[in-house]
């Protein structure tokens, strides 16, 4: 059980991350409504740019960072059955994430910052937005510092036991994140931030976008964890199965650590400062991030096919209709293995060279990413959280209704919202646009799509707002008696491992190893470079 101050503890975390996630969720619809049809434009595109870096600065570094951290507190007491080490480290890192959160959202607030969050050199923002970003950054490495500690304090009393699933998954992921984050932290101390605070006047763009492509695609793998270990350690004890194999669970997060760096250059396809060579490179490597993802699949639906049969399923399909349906967290595996198909499936088109000349930066780029992460990921979060609340709050979630209303309205949402997405941009039609002409007899058929995606979108809001209010009746219910919190088992128990399944050196060699490699030529070639730099664009003032 979590001890009372760990509780609060991964509450808070919850909290906040949930509430950054509704107010971005917000802004994100009132992109698409002043985009669309539906109202005359604002006139002012700079509001738009605020909103997308608000809303792409909490989605993506606020809302999963503080779900990730939070999850990883409640693992290492629930899984390791010991107290969690360095509360005070913890809470000093949550407020860090805070203050970073307050720091860098009021200068995009002020219209200084609309940089949006790739920070998109040589656009310049405000200095305090970067701050802001490294401030939630360190925070979040003191949690990945405490994860190593409390592993290492676990298997000093437990020589040659295997470490739990729940927590290797949860390490792991923290030491992706520790070594992903690295080069957005790079861009901005060594290259941004000397711009900002106004000790140079060019920046060195193409070098910057190499450096934040270290981060911009290996961070979705990093989101992605708590999503699969709710999918390897939640889902098969909350539908009555035991999960098909412990192994192939380790080994989908240890090759998730390895092959998740080395990739991001398959987002600069069309960026001349990165040579063939190395684009070639990234989208070979690019090819084998899915290789864990399709050992998730087969592993989860053996799973989810061993509580099929438990319950009478019968022939090839017949365990298809025994399963649980009536649980919230059989519907989001579903609803999630669905979205992350069909997620999956664009990025095959986004890392082949020549097709992603088709659709390199169109709003295809937007449908894709939004199906994966808002998708397939983020309603795994909305399953952890109802399967952990009862354990956080000692009160029982009594929604059950509202629960799954809430889920069919994200997946009907997500769907709504995307495919249009997709539709428009094998039509050509930007990302990042802050206004369309529909009176254009060019863009007049694409009017309708637009419509369509705000409708998706509301559905989303909903969805959203459901979410939340099934967490506040939650508290607001009466205590219960609550038996001891269980991860799923494994069909086989786990005797002893080989080392390489129960460690991480092996693994964190490969994944710096490959990541030199694959990086640090085209950044050798890049740094000796003369008169590479542009001039910065401050935004908010005068160039």
């Amino acid at each position: 059980m979590l001890s009372n101050d760990t509780r609060r503890l991964v509450l808070a975390h919850f909290w906040i991350a949930f509430i950054a996630f509704f107010v971005a969720l917000l802004l994100g619809e009132w992109q698409m409504y002043i985009r669309s049809p539906l109202r005359d434009w604002i006139g002012n595109p700079e509001l738009y740019y605020r909103s997308v870096t608000a809303h792409g600065s909490a989605m993506g570094y606020v809302f999963p960072t503080l779900v990730a951290m939070g999850f990883g507190y409640a693992i290492v007491e629930l899984s390791l059955k010991q107290p969690l080490v360095g509360k005070r480290w913890a809470w000093g890192g949550f407020f860090l994430l805070l203050l970073g959160v307050v720091v860098a959202m009021a200068p995009v607030s002020a219209g200084v910052s609309s940089v949006l969050y790739t920070f998109y050199p040589p656009l310049i923002g405000h200095p305090a937005y970067y701050i802001g970003v490294v401030f939630v950054v360190v925070g979040s490495w003191i949690w990945v510092a405490l994860m190593s500690v409390n592993l290492r304090v676990w298997k000093k009393a437990n020589p040659g036991v295997a470490v739990p699933l729940p927590m290797f998954a949860n390490v792991a992921g923290a030491y992706l994140w520790a070594w992903t984050s690295l080069g957005a932290a790079i861009e901005i101390l060594f290259l941004i931030l000397p711009v900002a605070l106004g000790f140079k006047t060019t920046i060195d763009a193409g070098l910057a976008r190499v450096f934040f492509s270290w981060t911009l695609h290996a961070i979705v793998y990093f989101w992605l964890m708590p999503a699969y270990i709710a999918f390897y350690t939640l889902v098969p004890r909350a539908i009555g199965a035991r999960l098909y194999s412990d192994t192939m669970g380790r080994l989908a997060f240890i090759l998730f650590l390895v092959f998740s760096m080395p990739i991001g250059v398959h987002h600069l396809f069309q960026d001349p400062q990165v040579g063939s060579g190395v684009k070639f490179l990234h989208a070979v490597f690019t090819g084998m991030v899915s290789v864990p993802t399709l050992l998730t699949i087969f592993t989860i639906t053996a799973s989810v096919e061993i509580a099929g049969r438990l319950r009478g399923g019968k022939g090839a399909f017949g365990w298809i209709r025994a399963l649980p349906w009536h649980n919230p967290m059989m519907l989001a595996v579903a609803f999630s293995f669905i979205l992350l198909g069909f997620g999956g499936a664009g990025g095959i088109i986004n890392m082949s060279y020549q097709l992603d000349f088709a659709v390199h930066n169109t709003q295809w780029i937007t449908g894709h990413f939004h199906l994966i992460f808002a998708g397939a990921i983020v309603i795994m979060y909305f399953a952890l959280s109802y399967d952990l609340w009862p354990h956080l709050t000692g009160k029982q979630l009594e929604s059950s209704g509202m629960m799954k209303a809430q889920l069919w309205l994200w997946f009907v949402g997500m769907i709504v919202l995307t495919f249009p997405w997709h539709v428009v941009g094998v039509m050509g039609m930007p990302r990042r646009m802050a206004y369309f002409d529909y009176s254009n007899p060019e863009l007049a058929p694409q009017a309708i799509t637009v419509i369509i995606s705000f409708i998706g979108g509301l559905l989303l809001v909903v969805s959203g707002l459901l979410f939340l209010l099934v967490l506040l009746r939650g508290h607001m219910s009466e205590a219960i008696r609550l038996p001891e919190f269980r991860f799923s088992q494994p069909v086989h128990a786990t005797g002893r491992l080989p080392v390489a399944l129960n460690s991480f050196a092996l693994w964190l060699a490969l994944m710096v190893g490959l990541s030199v490699v694959n990086y640090g030529y085209p950044i050798a070639q890049l740094l000796p470079l003369k008169e590479t730099s542009v001039p910065a664009v401050p935004v908010g003032g005068h160039p």
